[in-house]
């Protein structure tokens, strides 16, 4: 049990470094007119991890990634970019690690993602209403007013994340369980 331990913690940490990696590579805005809305992968392996460790394990991951993304390479966005990635990332890694342990295998992927996605999206709706206007200074109408972009953003980024993450989650779950179990 204790090497098993040892393997879990240094997957976490490694999957918690190369999101902050992908981010720091990868990262651009969907929509031209709302240029602070960027896409990044490093959700992709937060999502694994709920899914390969639990949603708890994945909610850990969430905090330390938003922390550490948000005071290096989104260091822009203060405290208000990771208020709002511990949001919509939380949201989605619980929703997806519980549905998961819960869903009949050969559905629970899918069904577990595309309602962590949509769970993310739905979340963003008054995190955006009620947090951006008290973070940005702007009068909530202005906010409401760029909801469209706000909703397909939220729905493109959950989504796009959650196709990449459950096309790698297989292959990411033979590659640790055959490390961890190893003898």
């Amino acid at each position: 049990m204790q090497k098993k331990s040892i393997y879990t913690l240094t997957t976490l940490a490694m999957m918690a470094a190369l999101s902050v990696i992908l981010v720091f590579f990868i990262h651009f805005p969907i929509f031209p007119a709302v240029g602070f809305l960027e896409y990044d992968p490093a959700d992709i392996l937060v999502f694994i991890s709920a899914m390969l460790f639990g949603p708890w394990y994945g909610l850990l991951l969430t905090a330390v990634v938003c922390i550490i993304q948000g005071l290096t390479v989104s260091a822009s966005s203060q405290l208000y970019g990771i208020l709002m990635h511990l949001i919509a990332t939380g949201t989605h890694v619980l929703v997806c690690g519980l549905l998961y342990r819960h869903i009949e295998a050969k559905w629970g992927l899918p069904v577990s993602l595309l309602a962590g996605t949509a769970a993310w999206t739905l979340i963003m709706i008054p995190a955006n209403l009620i947090i951006t206007p008290w973070f940005m200074g702007v009068p909530q109408s202005a906010v409401a007013a760029l909801l469209p972009f706000i909703l397909a953003f939220n729905l493109i980024k959950a989504g796009v994340n959650s196709i990449l993450a459950g096309g790698l989650f297989f292959p990411v779950q033979r590659l640790y369980r055959n490390v961890a179990y190893r003898n």
